[in-house]
């Protein structure tokens, strides 16, 4: 049986220099990816590809590490598949994240935790889906987004770290990055990864 290793805290005060704590943060990494259960890449995929198809918009969105890749997969799975495919039929991307300045007047004008919500309440149509990138899954403007989207009847994709939180909850298909509380580095990294395995597996079959 595979043992434990020790969450990145833990791996920081036992390393004695970088090279050592590098080697420690790759195992912690892979030990955490080995525990995602990969069935759910496989309903990530067909819901997204079936939204492709339907011609419906993928919300996208996250705060922090997790805004940052939402930016990031906009990109991958929008501009870089036409670019890299050809395809006329790509995905439609839309990141909450982007706006600056409708996020800082939405936060200033009626709360931080109104900033997706708010967006969504222009822009979603029928036939919308969201993907919610978090470590935590309980962000109050993440939770808030997501209980008006059910109500829309919309499918809500999340990927989520920690415990999975709120939003795992209210997920439809939820990746859980399984991981101890606070451990935020392995969780963004992994997001990352998951945007990467998805924008090369597209990359070859809308080819």
């Amino acid at each position: 049986m595979k043992l434990k290793i020790k969450n990145i805290k833990a791996l920081s005060k036992k390393s004695k220099n970088i090279n050592e704590f590098a080697k420690n943060y790759f195992n912690r990494l892979s030990y955490i990816f080995d525990k995602i259960d990969h069935k759910k890449l496989q309903q990530f995929e067909k819901i997204l590809n079936q939204t492709r198809l339907k011609g419906g918009t993928i919300f996208i969105f996250g705060n922090g590490g997790s805004a940052s890749t939402a930016t990031t997969m906009a990109n991958d799975l929008g501009f870089d598949i036409i670019k890299k495919t050809g395809t006329k039929k790509t995905f439609k991307f839309f990141c909450l994240n982007d706006n600056t300045s409708v996020l800082t007047a939405i936060a200033n004008d009626v709360g931080y935790e109104n900033t997706f919500l708010n967006q969504l309440k222009i822009h979603f149509k029928k036939g919308d889906i969201a993907l919610i990138l978090s470590a935590s899954g309980n962000s109050e403007n993440l939770v808030k987004a997501a209980k008006w989207l059910i109500n829309k009847k919309s499918k809500i994709l999340s990927i989520v770290g920690f415990d999975g939180g709120k939003i795992k909850k209210l997920s439809d298909v939820s990746i859980h990055i399984i991981s101890d509380k606070d451990e935020y580095g392995p969780v963004e990294d992994i997001h990352l990864i998951i945007n990467h395995i998805f924008a090369h597996w597209f990359q070859k079959i809308l080819k």
